[in-house]
C-alpha cells in the first residue's frame, strides 16, 4: 500500500516572502502619500486655529461690549487683548493671551497687514488679511470692516 499525503497546512517561503514584498511596498507608497499630505493639513489646521481666535474675539467684543485688538507681534506670534478701557493700548491688568502658532503647527509662519480691532458693534475698525504660509502654499484670512472673517485660497 503506497503512503497518503495529506495536504500541507501552512505557507511556503514563496508565498510569504511574495506578501511581505506586497505590504512593504503599500507600506511605502503610503509613506510618500502621507508626507506630501501632511504640509496641506498643518497648513489648513493653523488657518483653522486663527480663524477661530478672530471670530472668538469678535463675539466677545460683542458680548463684553468692548473692543477685542489683536496685535501679530512677529512670524509665529499674537496677542489677543480684551481692551477694558477701549483706549487701543494694553494696559496693566487687561486680560491678554498671546498665542503661538507653531505650537501646534511648526512650520506655518503668518504675516498680517495690520492688527485688528473688532468693536462692541461686531465690527471692525481696521481692515486687515493674514497670510499663513508653508511648504504646501499660502492661505489668507481677510477681515471686513464688517467684520466678516473670510479665508481666501
Amino acid at each position: 500500500m503506497p503512503p497518503i499525503h495529506t495536504a500541507s497546512k501552512g505557507f511556503t517561503l514563496i508565498e510569504l516572502v511574495m506578501v511581505l514584498g506586497i505590504m512593504s511596498i503599500t507600506l511605502m507608497l503610503g509613506n510618500i502619500w502621507l508626507s506630501t499630505q501632511l504640509p496641506h493639513w498643518r497648513l489648513n489646521g493653523a488657518v483653522r486655529q486663527v480663524m477661530s481666535d478672530l471670530v472668538a474675539a469678535k463675539m466677545s467684543a460683542v458680548v463684553e461690549r468692548n473692543r477685542q485688538r489683536i496685535f501679530f507681534q512677529d512670524n509665529r506670534h499674537y496677542l489677543i487683548l480684551d481692551d477694558k478701557n477701549n483706549n487701543g493700548k494694553i494696559d496693566f491688568g487687561e486680560p491678554q493671551e498671546t498665542r503661538d502658532i507653531q505650537t501646534d503647527y511648526n512650520d506655518v509662519t503668518l504675516t498680517a497687514s495690520n492688527n485688528p480691532s473688532f468693536l462692541p458693534r461686531g465690527t471692525a475698525s481696521n481692515l486687515a488679511s493674514i497670510t499663513l504660509t508653508n511648504s504646501a502654499g499660502s492661505k489668507k484670512i481677510t477681515i471686513s470692516i464688517t467684520g466678516r472673517v473670510k479665508v481666501k485660497s
